[in-house]
């Protein structure tokens, strides 16, 4: 019987708030990448384990592919589901022209 006895799976791991904070700092600092030997060391560490975030070879850490979708899923769900209503696309077909 899944935990709890309530029918229900759960087949991701949780995710503590420092560590989405740490996988929030990722995306913000896109390709500048975040500097290793800081405070959230275990979270990237454990957000690299799960295939969110990876060392690069200069030393700094970035969001994958999957860390940007997880992000979306879990730090900011609304925007994601602004993103997948506009096709994908952070302007989509309805943003006003710049």
């Amino acid at each position: 019987m899944p935990w709890g006895g309530f029918g229900v799976n759960w087949n991701e791991p949780y995710l503590e708030t420092c560590c989405r904070s740490a996988l929030h700092r990722l995306l913000l600092v896109a390709a500048l990448g975040r500097p290793d030997g800081l405070k959230d060391g275990p979270c990237l560490a454990r957000l690299a384990g799960m295939g969110l975030a990876a060392p690069r070879p200069d030393g700094r850490w970035e969001i994958t592919t999957l860390g940007q979708a997880r992000h979306g899923e879990l730090v900011n769900p609304r925007h994601a589901r602004k993103a997948g209503a506009a096709g994908g696309a952070a302007g989509g077909a309805d943003a006003p022209a710049r």
